[in-house]
């Protein structure tokens, strides 16, 4: 396995050839969501490598080995010597064809040597919750997944993805990776604090919270909020809610605000909630949030024996992001530390994260929540 990579402001023929001196068979890009409005940005990727299959999604904040970067395009060249890959796609009719959106590209990918697959969603008009139900349904709990819901710099409004020579704001791309020669970890940890009473999501429909303890959700939640209600939705970025179990104990699953609605007085948020279940305000400070990705880091690490070129994926949440503010890379040097200077590191800052919790648990989405996937070929 082969990695070259750049980090540009301005895509440039230059600053990309280089990445094609190891003859890439897969271009991952990660880039700010001007760069998708540009015209030419498909074909400039194309011209630098004809020969590779390209795949991008935008971004709230790009992720290499220089840190955090901001209106930047992250360009990661790989070339895997042993490791058998498939791309899949399909657009998504709306929120409510997110289910579906999930089966139709687990059955572009699914193989009996299928090991692993990474998912990078259009990341405004999904259920991941659903989107996940609907991959696992097709290949079962046995494949691991991870990935992550595109942003927007925290817009909520629009987001792409890029295959190819093809830009869309409704297309959902998988990575299908085969063969046993592929060593492939993971990792998922968040560093939030719970605060408050455990309150009932006493009406839930997906992942729309209309009442908590029998009271309009958006009520509440701007009780809690006091002077951060005025910057509602974006505000709540800062606030997420944790999911409980049925004895109210804490789950790990957080999940994060999307949109409210003043009519009705709910909450769209970026997954599902349990109706009837009980969940909790939550906060962070900054160190806890570094400490939670070294923690997903070294979970990573102990699945696998990594040594040579290998490539970690981080995907973190936009919510992440604006606590730490200029600590950000912060949590990016935490989890360089612990891969070595053999990993390159690539990623960005989502409106959502897909990781199992450790080795044998199935994949759940998360919310504010630093993922890693780390990828290497056995020598």
């Amino acid at each position: 396995m082969q990695i070259k990579q750049a980090v540009t402001s301005a895509l440039n023929l230059a600053d990309l050839l280089p990445l094609a001196e190891i003859n890439p068979n897969l271009v991952l890009v990660f880039a700010a969501p001007n760069f998708f409005k540009q015209p030419d940005f498909a074909a400039q990727l194309a011209a630098a490598f004809p020969d590779a299959r390209r795949i991008a999604a935008s971004t709230a904040g790009e992720i290499s080995n220089q840190g955090v970067s901001e209106d930047s395009a992250v360009i990661t060249a790989i070339r895997f010597e042993r490791t058998p890959f498939k791309l899949a796609a399909t657009d998504i009719a709306g929120m409510e064809d997110s289910l579906g959106a999930g089966q139709r590209l687990a059955e572009q990918l699914k193989a009996p040597d299928l090991k692993a697959v990474m998912l990078l969603s259009q990341g405004v008009a999904v259920n991941g919750s659903e989107l996940i139900a609907g991959v696992v349904g097709v290949l079962g709990k046995q494949i691991p997944l991870t990935g992550g819901l595109a942003g927007d710099n925290g817009a909520f409004s629009q987001t792409w993805t890029l295959l190819d020579n093809t830009v869309s704001d409704k297309m959902m791309l998988a990575i299908g990776l085969y063969g046993d020669d592929l060593t492939f970890a993971h990792g998922s940890f968040g560093g939030w604090q719970s605060f408050g009473p455990a309150r009932q999501a006493t009406k839930a429909i997906g992942n729309v919270l209309y009442e908590l303890d029998g009271e309009p959700a958006l009520e509440i939640y701007r009780r809690y909020l006091g002077e951060y209600a005025s910057g509602l939705p974006a505000s709540g970025l800062l606030f997420p809610f944790a999911i409980l179990a049925d004895d109210r104990q804490e789950t790990g699953l957080i999940r994060t605000l999307l949109a409210i609605d003043e009519t009705v007085g709910s909450l769209t948020l970026a997954g599902d909630i349990p109706a009837g279940g009980y969940l909790k305000l939550m906060h962070a400070s900054t160190e806890a949030l570094i400490d939670g990705a070294e923690a997903a880091a070294e979970a990573a690490f102990k699945m696998t024996n990594a040594s040579g070129q290998g490539l970690a994926l981080l995907v973190s949440c936009i919510g992440r992001k604006l606590v730490m503010g200029d600590r950000v890379d912060e949590e990016v040097e935490a989890v360089a530390a612990v891969f070595g200077q053999e990993c390159t590191l690539t990623g960005f800052y989502s409106n959502g994260e897909i990781s199992p919790f450790i080795e044998t648990t199935e994949c759940k989405l998360h919310n504010q929540t630093m993922t890693i996937t780390y990828l290497s070929e056995k020598g």
